[in-house]
């Protein structure tokens, strides 16, 4: 009987120690990451939110990374013909670890919205709060995380650039900046890439996404398995879109087995604020932030 008492005692110590040593991410301050992005207005590509946006992150991650550094390419737009520079912004902790993975988020916005009350309102670009900037807001979080607790294995964040300014109807067009990323591959070869997109949803709701269960089931799995542990009541271990993202070229070009973390009904099945006027910081929240980023934590941390 007290041998037993003994192992039980020692596995709750062994417990709460494993999980001291797992930093806590912090939603709040993530979601000051995302209110900072809108207060420089629309970040569509060739706008001055765009280079507002590119100096922002630089400034951030430039005392945190590893490594930091910009990939640079132009790209067409499709609606005036116009040529824009374009910057993928990568910053790499522990370099040097055999195992690699990488988190990614795109940080341009939507140049026009595909719906709204008016042909002025499609016209005008979008702020993109969820769409663009929440999934960046808990990069740059992670970044500062990963400053002060260096991780065993090397982690690359990437920010893509030009995701969002395609043609509706050819999904191609889209996700430029993952594109490019996979086809002039600036890191050594990930194990695997985790892609954050559209998380700050004021009710989260991160179903799997098709696509993802494709390319790396057992990732897919092994992430949504430990949110179930961590009581990440956002996540749901059922399969529902399919989802044209950035994970997709880095499998489809690279073979980079990637997959979405994403929240598509913003915020419910029969209203979407997608690619809308309304998506806008009071229309979101700091909640979905805060499980994705512990979830990204513990994954991080937890490896051995």
């Amino acid at each position: 009987m007290k041998n037993s008492i003994y192992i039980t005692l020692f596995f709750i110590t062994t417990t709460v120690s494993c999980q001291k040593s797992i930093p806590l991410f912090d939603g709040n301050s993530a979601f000051n990451h995302l209110i900072k992005q809108c207060e420089l207005g629309p970040r569509n590509p060739g706008s001055n939110g765009h280079k507002k946006a590119l100096e922002y992150f630089l400034e951030i991650l430039n005392p945190l990374a590893d490594t930091l550094f910009t990939q640079s390419y132009i790209e067409t737009m499709p609606r005036t013909g116009k040529k824009v520079d374009m910057n993928n912004v990568i910053a790499r902790f522990n370099t040097s670890a055999s195992k690699q993975i990488m988190i990614s988020a795109h940080w341009d916005t939507r140049p026009w919205g595909d719906r709204g009350s008016s042909i002025m309102e499609k016209n005008q670009p979008i702020l993109g709060a969820n769409d663009g900037a929440s999934g960046v807001a808990v990069l740059l979080e992670l970044a500062s995380i990963l400053k002060e607790n260096p991780p065993k294995i090397g982690v690359s964040l990437v920010l893509f650039d030009a995701e969002d300014y395609g043609s509706s109807g050819n999904s191609w067009t889209y996700c430029k900046g993952s594109q490019y990323f996979a086809k002039n591959l600036p890191i050594p070869y990930p194990a695997y890439a985790i892609n954050l997109d559209m998380i700050a949803d004021k009710f989260p709701e991160f179903y799997v996404e098709r696509y993802s269960y494709q390319q790396n089931p057992g990732l897919v799995l092994e992430l949504w398995e430990k949110a179930e542990e961590l009581g990440l009541t956002a996540f749901k271990k059922q399969a529902y879109h399919m989802i044209f993202d950035d994970h997709v070229p880095l499998y489809e070009i690279a073979g980079i087995p990637a997959i979405d973390i994403i929240d598509f009904d913003y915020p419910n099945e029969k209203t979407n604020y997608h690619h809308t006027q309304k998506d806008i910081v009071a229309n979101c929240s700091p909640e979905g932030l805060s499980q994705v980023g512990t979830l990204m934590v513990h994954h991080i941390y937890e490896q051995k």
